[in-house]
């Protein structure tokens, strides 16, 4: 399918998607976040995929929001887009795939958001990454939301109350990204990342993706119980019966992904 600001291939079981506006820094216009959302939604059921790795064209990431579309515009209008990007953003965790994201240069304000809610990150040591709204009087909100559940409440507080850049490796301390590369090895270091994730039965990555977002919120208690009845389960799937028998069998699984 052609599309006019992203671009998705595949490769084995790695699909990856570009986006490539970079002569608007790979600003999340209306258009971008429609063919990302459109993307999502169809890989969300092809098993042949394993991890999706979120990429830029370009010098950096991605800027954010494309600010020329939202001047002049009722509340209703600017809400449209905010949902759904919204919508965006939920699919990446709703996903059945791995989904980690590849980060070169700047990645700021919804850029930063996409980076905070992807599943993993990795980063080139020169990339910086930043929740600047304040500077420009709209505070930024909905990225906020992201950045508080991967970094914690007083380390996102700092970047959105002061829009100050964060680099690589305080990016890495604060539990933003998992690591940092030099620029020239960063699309070797994904790659392999997501290689080693894909090895595993599709089932239970998914199974596993799903289980783990849904008691990371809960209390201590809630989250046991639904993670005990999450590991039973998964434990009668066929890859877990297949998974035992070959560790105890010294062989290699072969998964039927269920």
């Amino acid at each position: 399918m052609a599309y006019q600001q992203i671009q998705f291939e595949t490769e084995g079981s790695i699909g990856t998607l570009t986006l490539n506006n970079p002569s608007r820094i790979n600003a999340l216009s209306t258009v971008m976040i429609s063919e990302i959302t459109a993307v999502l939604t169809s890989v969300a059921t092809d098993e042949s995929i394993a991890v999706i790795i979120v990429k830029a064209a370009g010098k950096h990431f991605c800027a954010g929001h494309d600010l020329a579309e939202m001047t002049g515009r009722s509340v209703k209008a600017n809400k449209h887009i905010f949902d759904q990007c919204t919508n965006m953003m939920r699919l990446l965790h709703q996903l059945p795939q791995p989904v980690i994201t590849q980060v070169q240069g700047i990645a700021t304000a919804a850029g930063c958001q996409l980076v905070a809610w992807s599943d993993l990150a990795v980063a080139e040591e020169g990339a910086r990454f930043s929740t600047p709204g304040v500077r420009i009087g709209l505070f930024c909100t909905t990225p906020g939301a992201a950045l508080s559940r991967a970094i914690g409440r007083k380390a996102a507080l700092e970047m959105l109350l002061t829009g100050r850049y964060v680099s690589a490796r305080e990016a890495q301390q604060l539990g933003l990204i998992n690591r940092v590369v030099p620029l020239p090895d960063l699309d070797g270091e994904v790659y392999r990342l997501a290689s080693d994730i894909a090895q595993a039965s599709r089932y239970v990555l998914a199974l596993g993706k799903q289980g783990f977002y849904a008691q990371v919120d809960q209390t201590d208690r809630a989250a046991f119980d639904y993670a005990t009845n999450m590991i039973a389960l998964n434990l009668g799937a066929e890859d877990a019966q297949i998974g035992i028998r070959s560790f105890l069998e010294k062989k290699d699984p072969a998964w039927v992904n269920r």
